[in-house]
């Protein structure tokens, strides 16, 4: 599903070049739960940015789905992500004046899929996530962990291979975080979660730990 070749990631910060990722070698397959863990500068951000397509490696080789990232323009980029990634954020990204329902279907207006078929769609993410008394609720409306919910539904709502989440738990408290894992537990995608909190690396097969831009230890191997 993922492979990453000798991947590199600089940036230029005041005329002088910041190496974020200095080489990194990974493969997940297909169904994996891994969990990305490193501290704050580790490279572990950069990391799933390039895994999910949101910006380029400086060097190296990245395959998702098959497809080598290095060879594609803007526009497939994003076709790329839209129909193979979804994304779970910390801050959960949630249209304010949207209900829950209209922000799950909001993925698939992307794809030309029709509005009748959207909401079929995001009806059932919502039900799938214990959501189905909330479909015309605004963020405001819910607390830190329905919101959370919803953005997990509206990741899901278009079937992605390989599911991010950044962080996913770090603004809920004990008992919604729990709630939050165990969703993510049950898919059945590839599941990639970054965080810093070792309860949540716990929930994953396999942990992959980074520091200093370099992968310095994968329990896979």
């Amino acid at each position: 599903m993922i492979e990453a070749v000798d991947l590199t990631r600089s940036y230029q910060l005041e005329g002088v070049s910041v190496e974020a990722l200095r080489g990194v070698n990974l493969t997940i397959g297909p169904g994996e739960f891994a969990a990305i863990v490193g501290p704050s500068g580790s490279g572990k951000s950069t990391l799933m940015h390039l895994l999910g397509c949101l910006d380029r490696p400086t060097s190296g080789s990245l395959r998702i789905d098959g497809v080598e990232v290095a060879g594609l323009n803007d526009t497939q980029m994003a076709e790329l992500r839209n129909r193979t990634i979804g994304f779970v954020f910390q801050s959960f990204h949630l249209l304010a004046r949207t209900s829950a329902l209209e922000n799950v279907a909001l993925p698939l207006v992307y794809r030309g899929i029709s509005r009748n078929e959207r909401i079929k769609r995001a009806k059932a993410a919502l039900e799938a996530v214990g959501l189905a008394h909330r479909l015309d609720h605004r963020p405001s409306q819910m607390s830190g962990g329905e919101q959370q919910r919803v953005a997990i539904a509206r990741a899901l709502v278009g079937e992605p291979a390989v599911l991010l989440a950044d962080e996913p738990t770090g603004n809920l408290d004990t008992r919604n975080g729990a709630e939050v894992m165990r969703i993510l537990d049950g898919l059945d995608c590839t599941r990639i979660v970054v965080t810093h909190e070792p309860e949540v690396a716990a929930h994953a097969v396999r942990q992959i730990h980074v520091r200093d831009g370099l992968i310095e230890l994968d329990t896979a191997t």
